[in-house]
């Protein structure tokens, strides 16, 4: 059976719903997302229902309710522990700001399927006798691999401005193409995506990125003029020519975009982040004397990037792992030649997986070498966790007895015990008070 593809717990809740809403004389349905990966056999993650309840009833139905978008019709009813959104059917009441309805009208089930973006989401089903209810040629479209606007494209994109992006996203997600009609809209409309918030864009961003074809996503962004508009940065990346002995495959974007194709896709945000933004001060740094160079494009491409995420609202915490992908993927180069401790504090850098990923990915779609890389993942399987990061044989607190006044030299004597300590010179802690007396003087 169909519904055998849904996970249990996620499913009891849902026909419950459904049944409970049947049961007091009112129609309900699975609608949108949830029907379209049923269909095609991806994990259905949440069911939504749309019923011709109006909100103030399925608020008097249900004991637990949460009001997430009363005036549009949704209510958030809460069973065993999960919730489910119950939209009532509505027809929007028209779009002041490109970005949602000022108002909606409730509705039968076909007016609903036709005010929404695409007809492969605009599918509903009856849960109890497994029947799809299609009023918009969205089953075909799903079986032939299209993403089409419902009705009129252009009207479509002007009601919301991020519908230019989730179309993207889901050609990208599913695998699917765009209809020619709905790519029209989209270069038409695509100048009035940054009418929309940067956190809505963001999402639609890190989620094409994330996807099994980022390539394909930066493709279609580029392709449509979205790329200019939203991350005008990596557009001028475009025509940023390489030396060639290093990086045959071309320019900046073409080796960036490798990247993304040669990674399989299915990456980690930050991660995808950090690949497409690594080489992102490049076109900044460009010079050319006995051979072309990007001095300091690591250091520029970290500020740059800085500069991105905060325009993209992008968490404190991804954004510094991000800058840290873009500021010390070029700290791979002279891996072999570091000192002992130099490498164990490298490898033991948060998110190293994520820094020698990246930079696994940035040999391959260049000149090929994954010496380094190797090499990293040899130290990695020598080194203990233990010997990597040990504990500290003294502390500031043993050097303020040793009579050491406490500020910036305190840093500096530690780094140097340390350093001797991921080199095997110094063992004990006896061993390394004898040294601190020995090589510095107390104040």
């Amino acid at each position: 059976m169909m519904l055998d593809r849904i996970p249990k717990e996620e499913l009891q809740g849902a026909l419950e719903i459904v049944k409970t809403l049947r049961g007091r004389g009112f129609q309900a349905l699975f609608a949108g997302g949830a029907v379209r990966d049923l269909l095609i056999g991806r994990p259905v993650k949440d069911i939504d229902i749309a019923t011709s309840a109006a909100p103030d009833e399925v608020e008097q139905i249900f004991p637990r309710t949460v009001a997430v978008g009363k005036a549009f019709g949704v209510i958030r009813v809460l069973i065993g522990g999960r919730g489910y959104e119950v939209a009532t059917f509505r027809a929007d009441l028209g779009y002041k700001d490109g970005r949602r309805p000022s108002g909606v009208r409730f509705v039968e089930d076909r007016e609903d399927a036709m005010r929404r973006d695409f007809t492969v989401n605009a599918l509903f089903l009856d849960p109890v006798d497994e029947e799809v209810i299609d009023f918009v040629g969205g089953r075909a479209d799903l079986d032939a691999g299209i993403i089409r606007a419902v009705g009129e494209p252009d009207l479509r994109f002007q009601e919301d401005r991020l519908r230019i992006m989730r179309a993207v996203r889901f050609a990208v997600e599913l695998g699917f193409r765009l209809d020619s009609r709905t790519s029209e809209a989209i270069r038409n409309h695509a100048g009035s995506i940054l009418c929309i918030s940067w956190e809505r864009i963001r999402d639609e961003l890190l989620k094409i990125l994330a996807s099994p074809s980022p390539h394909a996503g930066l493709d279609l962004m580029t392709d449509y003029g979205l790329l200019e508009q939203v991350l005008p940065e990596v557009e001028a990346m475009k025509g940023v020519e390489q030396p060639p002995q290093f990086h045959p495959e071309g320019d900046v974007y073409t080796h960036t975009r490798l990247m993304l194709k040669i990674s399989g896709g299915g990456l980690d945000p930050v991660l995808a982040m950090g690949i497409l933004l690594h080489d992102v001060g490049k076109p900044g740094s460009f010079k050319v004397r006995e051979r072309i160079r990007f001095d300091g494009h690591a250091e520029l491409g970290a500020k740059i990037a800085e500069r991105i995420c905060a325009r993209l609202r992008i968490s404190g915490h991804a954004t510094r792992r991000i800058v840290s992908l873009v500021r010390e993927h070029l700290r791979f180069i002279p891996v072999r030649e570091m000192r002992e401790s130099t490498l164990k504090r490298f490898i033991r850098m948060d998110d190293f997986k994520d820094h020698l990923e990246l930079h696994r990915l940035d040999c391959l779609a260049s000149h090929g070498n994954l010496e380094n890389y190797e090499f990293c993942r040899e130290m990695l399987e020598k080194f203990s966790s233990e010997e990597v990061k040990p504990a500290p044989l003294i502390s500031g607190k043993d050097l303020i007895e040793m009579g050491f006044d406490p500020g910036p030299r305190f840093a500096e004597i530690l780094e140097r015990v340390e350093d001797l300590q991921l080199e095997g010179s110094l063992t004990g802690r006896q061993e390394a008070l004898e040294f601190v007396r020995r090589e510095f003087v107390a104040h």
